[in-house]
C-alpha cells in the first residue's frame, strides 16, 4: 500500500512538473522567443509540444526544419487533422505543390468536411493551373459555408478575369449581401461591369471603393474613364486630376485630360495634355500621336497632322489604320498624283490582308490616281 501511495505521489509530481515545464515553453512561444521555446518545449515531448515546435520553426521562417517536424508529428499521428493543415499551408507557401495536394486531398476526404479544406485545395490546384479542378474545390467549400468570402471571392475572380460577367455577379452579389463593405468584392464588382463596357453601372462601385479609404490610382484611372464613357466630362477632368497625384500615373492621367478636352472641342487644351503625356510617357504613344494628329488636322494643319499619325504608326506597326490616315492625307497635301499613289500602294504591299471594306476605299483611289496620272501625262 505504501508503495503504491509512492507511485501515486511521483506520477502526480511528473505530472505537474510537465504541466509546469509546458506553461514556461507556451509563455516563451507567446512572447516571441521561439528558439528558447523549442528547447522547452523539447524537455516536454509530447505531442502538443512537438507541434509547438513545429509552430516555433515556421514562425522563424525556418521552414526546412518545420516540415521536417511536422512531418516526424504526423508519421506518429496520421490522425492529427491540425498538423496535417498547417502542413499544407506551408507546403503551399513554399510551393511544393506535389505534397500539398496530397495533405489537402487526404484532409478533404476525412469525415470532418471543412470549408476551408477544400479553399486550400484549390489554391494548390490553381498554383498549378489546374482551373476546372481549382473552381471545383471553390465551388465545394461554397456549398458547404455559403458565406465563405475567400472562395467566393477565388470564384468571382476567375469569372471576372474570363469576362463571364453573369456568373462572376452569382458569386460577388453572395459574397456582398454577407459583408456589403468588403472591399475586394466591390473591387470585383466593378470590374465585372467595367470589362462588360457597362461603366455607368460601373461608377457606384469604384465610388463606393473611394468612399472606403480604398484612394488607388487603378481606382481612379477606371473611375475617370468611366465617368468619359458615360459622358460626364466634369467629373472625368475632376477625377484625371486626382489621378496626377499618382506620379506612376502622370502619363495615363495627362492623356484622359486630353481625350476629354478633345470631345469637349476644346483643342488647345487636348493638344497640351496629350504632349504632356508623352513628355511623361515611358515606351510607346501610338494613342497619343494618333490624337494629335486628329487635333492638328481639326486645325486645319495637314502636314502637321499627317507627321503625328507617321510618328504613330512608326510606334505600332501593326496598326494600319494609321497608315491608312497618313495616306488620306497625303492625299490632301501632295498635287503630285504619283507621291499620292505611293502611299496607297505602299499600304497594300505592307498590309494585303485589309478589311475588305478599307481595301476596295484604297483599291478605289489608287484606281482613280492611276487614271489622273494617264490624263495628265497626255
Amino acid at each position: 500500500m505504501k508503495k503504491l501511495f509512492v507511485l501515486l505521489m511521483l506520477i502526480c509530481f511528473q505530472a505537474g512538473a510537465q504541466t509546469s515545464a509546458l506553461a514556461v515553453a507556451d509563455s516563451l512561444y507567446a512572447l516571441g522567443n521561439y528558439a528558447s521555446a523549442i528547447n522547452a518545449y523539447a524537455k516536454v515531448g509530447d505531442k502538443k509540444a512537438n507541434l509547438q515546435i513545429a509552430r516555433a520553426y515556421n514562425a522563424i521562417g525556418n521552414y526546412d526544419k518545420a516540415i521536417a517536424q511536422y512531418t516526424a508529428v504526423l508519421d506518429n499521428n496520421p490522425e492529427f487533422e491540425l498538423a496535417r493543415f498547417e502542413l499544407g499551408k506551408l507546403l503551399l507557401k513554399t510551393k511544393d505543390f506535389g505534397p500539398a495536394l496530397e495533405m489537402f486531398q487526404i484532409l478533404v476526404s476525412s469525415e470532418g468536411q471543412n470549408p476551408e479544406y477544400f479553399y486550400y485545395l484549390g489554391r494548390v490546384y490553381e498554383s498549378v493551373d489546374n482551373t476546372e479542378k481549382a473552381n471545383s474545390a471553390y465551388k465545394s467549400a461554397v456549398e458547404m459555408d455559403s458565406t465563405h468570402l475567400r472562395s467566393l471571392y477565388a470564384l468571382g475572380k476567375y469569372y471576372v478575369g474570363q469576362e463571364i460577367r453573369d456568373s462572376a455577379l452569382v458569386y460577388i452579389d453572395q459574397g456582398l449581401r454577407f459583408y456589403e463593405n468588403d472591399v475586394s468584392m466591390i473591387n470585383l464588382k466593378a470590374l465585372a461591369f467595367y470589362n462588360n463596357g457597362q461603366f455607368q453601372l460601373a461608377i457606384p462601385y469604384f465610388e463606393r471603393l473611394l468612399e472606403l479609404g480604398e484612394e488607388k490610382a487603378f481606382v481612379y484611372e477606371k473611375l475617370a474613364y468611366c465617368y468619359f464613357r458615360n459622358w460626364e466630362p466634369e467629373k472625368a477632368l475632376e477625377t484625371y486630376h486626382k489621378l496626377k497625384d499618382f506620379p506612376e500615373k502622370l502619363a495615363v492621367a495627362y492623356s484622359g485630360l486630353g481625350e476629354v478636352y478633345f470631345e469637349e472641342k476644346k483643342l488647345d487644351s487636348s493638344q497640351y495634355y496629350i504632349e504632356k503625356s508623352i513628355e511623361e510617357g515611358r515606351v510607346f504613344f501610338p494613342q497619343e500621336y494618333a490624337s494629335l494628329g486628329r487635333i492638328a488636322r481639326l486645325k486645319g494643319q495637314t502636314k502637321k497632322s499627317m507627321d503625328y499619325y507617321v510618328k504613330a504608326w512608326e510606334e505600332n506597326k501593326e496598326d494600319y489604320y494609321n497608315y491608312y490616315q497618313v495616306c488620306v492625307l497625303a492625299d490632301e497635301y501632295y498635287k503630285d498624283p504619283k507621291t499620292r499613289l505611293n502611299y496607297y500602294e505602299k499600304l497594300l504591299e505592307m498590309y494585303p490582308d485589309l478589311v475588305p471594306w478599307l481595301e476596295e476605299r484604297v483599291k478605289n483611289r489608287i484606281s482613280e490616281l492611276r487614271e489622273e496620272i494617264h490624263f495628265g501625262s497626255n
